[in-house]
């Protein structure tokens, strides 16, 4: 029997007086959460934003975790001061840590230690602070802002004005969001974003909001423009036509200035309550998941015959790309009703005319490369190994646009009926880099998700780029991803794992990515009740 998931807690993090790691500015921290339940290995949940400048972060980015009480869910938050784009924290100033478990953080609700070095030696003065909050409430808040007349607070050029939007707790204000920073514009709009209801009110729409407008400096001295307090009944009376507006005032400025009226003009044009439809919303709601393999048939990864091989196959019938397959595929096939997976190879020549192919299905049935179950893939995989000549180069543009073009047609139904997920098992470089680029900017418009599990012990760094955990993938043109949607796990980090931990890994992003692109497009469940359907009910009455 499986655990009972409890309920969902989103964990609100800050830290103080951390150790400052950089010569001549501080520390850039970043908190990472790893987790832990089954007294195995530690695997990660999930990243906050990195906050430039600063050695007392509040992070706006929350986590998101499943509780369960009835197992001890173990926690290691730890604070890095991240120096490059690398997504391996191993080359970052490490500024401490804290493990504790869930049962504690939830019992406590607010959860305050020192941050601990490697060798449990206290990391200064550091400290972390943990708030945690059920959710109860799967609203979310569309937002569009701008605002007019802000005070310049820069000597050269104007100020870069951002918002930050408060919370109202027992303990004080906790930060619920922080919009991106437009740069030198004293009268900005902001691109819409969205905060769920319950980080903005707890779902009280009389309870105070406080927002905050700042312009950016670099060197994280942020200057304060000006403040208003609001609540969300207020901010729902907002439309295009007759936004709700108020004045951002500096108290300092005010005490200083005769005459002082505010430091400008916020401009609320839209706050929209939608519900927010969940991964089981989607899922039992009749979305299929399209579960897609591609296997790479470089020459790098040497003659199938030789041990040394990637490809070959021991004696116990194994190799690192037959249990990547196994591990990922025995997870997703449970969300695919016909359970027939199409697979693919690249990078070899094939027969019969021994021409270079980047895009061949395993079992040589180009009008239907469907395998039977996991199984089935496996099959096919081992009996074309032998019938082709690994060759190169590492391109994986055609197999990632190949894809796409089934999640555009899905696309055309009107609900959100499928979602395609393409497992790419590779030995390492990419030789189609730009393309590659393109292709996953153009796939991130799409219901698609990418993994890649990288085999070997080649030099992933490659790939840590396409990942966009620090930051969004661009194309050649500078166009950015609508989304995040690669997901890179190198293999050798769970050689010793057990079998479990590889899918939990590169799965851990897909319900999030699926429920994010469809909830953005406005697109409900096929089977839901169209009364609840935010899309079809914009008037946010749910």
């Amino acid at each position: 029997m499986a655990a009972q998931c409890v309920t969902k807690v989103e964990l609100t993090v800050s830290c103080e007086n951390l150790l400052d790691k950089d010569v001549g500015s501080k520390s850039d921290p970043l908190c990472v959460l790893l987790m832990n339940s089954s007294d195995s290995q530690w695997y990660e949940v999930g990243r906050t934003e990195k906050v430039q400048n600063c050695l007392s972060p509040k992070f706006a980015k929350k986590f998101v975790v499943d509780y369960y009480f009835e197992i001890v869910q173990k926690l290691k938050f730890g604070v890095y001061d991240i120096d490059n784009k690398t997504i391996d924290l191993t080359d970052d100033d490490f500024l401490g840590e804290l493990e504790c478990t869930l049962g504690q953080v939830v019992s406590s609700k607010k959860l305050t230690r020192p941050l601990v070095l490697k060798n449990k030696s206290p990391a200064g003065k550091g400290t972390i602070t943990i708030n945690a909050e059920e959710i109860k409430d799967n609203r979310v808040v569309n937002f569009e802002v701008a605002a007019r007349k802000l005070d310049n607070k820069d000597l050269f050029g104007k100020s870069d004005p951002y918002l930050e939007f408060y919370k109202q707790t027992e303990t004080g204000w906790q930060l619920a969001h922080r919009t991106e920073v437009v740069k030198n514009n004293l009268n900005p709009t902001w691109r819409p974003f969205r905060i769920p209801l319950q980080s903005l009110c707890g779902g009280d729409m009389e309870k105070p909001i406080k927002v905050e407008c700042y312009d950016y400096d670099n060197d994280g001295s942020h200057d304060l423009i000006g403040i208003f307090e609001t609540t969300m009944k207020r901010l729902q009376e907002a439309s295009h036509t007759s936004p709700a507006e108020f004045e951002c005032i500096n108290s300092k400025k005010k005490q200083k200035k005769k005459g002082y009226k505010n430091s400008g003009v916020v401009s609320v044009k839209l706050c929209q309550v939608v519900k927010e439809y969940t991964f089981l919303d989607y899922i039992m709601g009749g979305c299929q998941i399209n579960f897609t393999v591609a296997v790479d048939f470089t020459g790098s990864n040497g003659d199938p015959r030789s041990p040394q091989s990637l490809h070959y196959i021991s004696p116990q019938g194994v190799n690192e790309y037959l249990t990547a397959i196994w591990s990922v595929g025995n997870v997703i096939q449970d969300y695919d009703s016909d359970k027939m997976f199409p697979a693919f190879g690249f990078g070899a020549q094939i027969p019969p005319t021994w021409q270079v192919s980047h895009e061949f299905p395993l079992n040589f049935n180009p009008s239907n490369p469907f395998c039977a179950g996991v199984e089935g893939v496996v099959e096919a995989y081992r009996s074309c190994l032998p019938q082709v000549k690994l060759y190169g180069p590492t391109n994986f543009s055609p197999i990632i646009n190949h894809v796409a073009c089934f999640a555009k047609q899905a696309l055309q139904q009107t609900t959100a009926a499928q979602y395609f997920v393409l497992l790419i098992i590779t030995d390492g470089v990419i030789t189609d880099m730009d393309e590659t680029r393109n292709a996953i900017v153009n796939a991130s418009r799409l219901p698609m998700s990418i993994i890649i599990v990288g085999v070997g012990g080649a030099d992933f760094s490659a790939m840590e780029f396409l990942d966009g955990d620090d930051g969004r993938l661009r194309s050649l043109t500078g166009e950015a991803a609508m989304r995040d949607i690669v997901q890179f796990v190198p293999f050798r980090q769970f050689q010793n794992a057990p079998k479990e931990a590889l899918a939990k890994t590169v799965l851990a992003e897909v319900p999030g990515q699926l429920v994010d692109f469809f909830n953005t497009m406005k697109l409900s469940p096929p089977n839901s009740n169209p009364a609840t359907n935010p899309a079809t009910n914009p008037a946010g009455t749910v």
